[in-house]
């Protein structure tokens, strides 16, 4: 597949940078900044969630009625509706976008935001409940026959979706972690499967285990691989890293003024594998491989998505041709500053991955 890419669609400006000084959905911020990606050449943007946040599958059927093309990836967890609904709703929301929606399942990083939701499942038993969650997404997509379910965390008899997706046979869900019960359940289930952005060599070893369980679990066709980063792009290297040392103070002085971004709740100490992957790398040093800068990661607390590339465009697109030389199909990039970031990654970034791409595939292809 040629290469994508995916940007986030913000409800509000704020981010570890900026404080929010308004409510939690801006509107108008929210279309404006779904247009800025669909404007620069990103293919899709996604909807994130976490326990106290604007309900995402509202907020992508807002969007779709003021976007043409851009896909609507929208962030669920299993336990916040029984699968048989979620069916239905996703199904309707696939119509309602003309064909764009994609659904990212989470199964639930922090002990604490699960349970702020009345979900108190041991870590791999969520990635239990994730797997079959997904199954009957699928075969609800896909079904023209009444179906049982019966498993440990789902059942029910004679389930039958009148609404059906558009999209044929169903809409893509991707998945992501980095623990052993995640790679067994994404390997098996997702079509997508997402990193965080970890140095190379880290990558490679996680490309390798997904490539594993696939096999395991028989199938021939392995998930696309997705991986995030925080690009931080500047005319100059120079001034890209002067970019970056400031970037690196607003953080500080945000967190400092005791004003959060979102209302997210994280223990200090990371429970999720991908986390403490990313604090592994830290302790490595801040710099990687041709533009891997880890100190963000540092300073939040190993909290997602958070290892920037930095550099110039020429910098950051050939760093993103590394991970895709590994067999990465999908970049999530998310700026600090995100609407102008969008903006700047679309125009001065993307052109040069997709045009190297495209050289690359020709050159195979004669």
């Amino acid at each position: 597949m040629p290469v994508e890419f995916l940007g986030i669609a913000g409800t509000n400006p704020a981010s570890e940078v900026t404080p929010r000084t308004g409510g939690p959905l801006d509107l108008e911020y929210t279309a404006k900044l779904a247009r800025a990606h669909e404007d620069n050449g990103w293919d899709r943007i996604l909807f994130a969630y976490h326990s106290g946040s604007p309900d995402p599958a509202q907020v992508a059927a807002y969007v779709a009625g003021r976007t043409g093309h851009i896909n609507l990836v929208v962030a669920h967890r299993p336990n916040v509706a029984y699968p048989t609904l979620t069916a239905k709703t996703f199904a309707t929301l696939d119509h309602i976008s003309g064909g764009r929606f994609e659904v990212h399942v989470i199964t639930g990083g922090s002990t604490a935001d699960q349970a702020a939701e009345g979900d108190f499942l041991a870590k791999d038993d969520r990635y239990g409940r994730t797997r079959e969650f997904i199954q009957i997404l699928k075969q609800a997509w896909t079904s023209d026959q009444r179906f049982d379910f019966t498993g440990e965390h789902y059942r029910f008899e004679q389930f039958l979706a009148d609404i059906k997706p558009v999209q044929q046979p169903r809409p893509q869900i991707s998945f992501g972690g980095s623990s052993d019960a995640a790679y067994a359940v994404g390997a098996a289930e997702a079509d997508i499967f997402a990193l965080w952005g970890e140095p190379l060599a880290g990558t490679r070893e996680q490309l390798a285990t997904i490539d594993a369980e696939a096999a395991r679990a028989g199938r021939k066709d392995p998930p696309t691989i997705q991986i995030a980063f925080r690009p931080i792009i500047a005319p100059t290297e120079a001034l890209a890293w002067e970019k970056a040392e400031n970037i690196l103070g607003r953080i500080k002085q945000v967190q400092a003024g005791g004003v959060p971004a979102s209302t997210r709740l994280r223990s200090k100490t990371p429970e999720n594998a991908g986390s403490q992957r990313l604090l592994k790398a830290v302790s490595a040093g801040e710099r990687h491989d041709r533009a891997l800068w880890t100190a963000p990661t540092g300073l939040t607390g190993g909290g997602g998505n958070s290892t920037a590339l930095v550099g110039t465009p020429e910098t950051v697109a050939a760093a993103l041709l590394d991970y895709y030389d590994l067999g990465i199909r999908i970049f999530s990039a998310r700026g600090y500053d995100i609407y102008d970031d969008a903006i700047d990654f679309g125009r001065y970034v993307i052109p040069l991955v997709r045009s190297e791409v495209a050289h690359r595939e020709q050159r195979k292809a004669s």
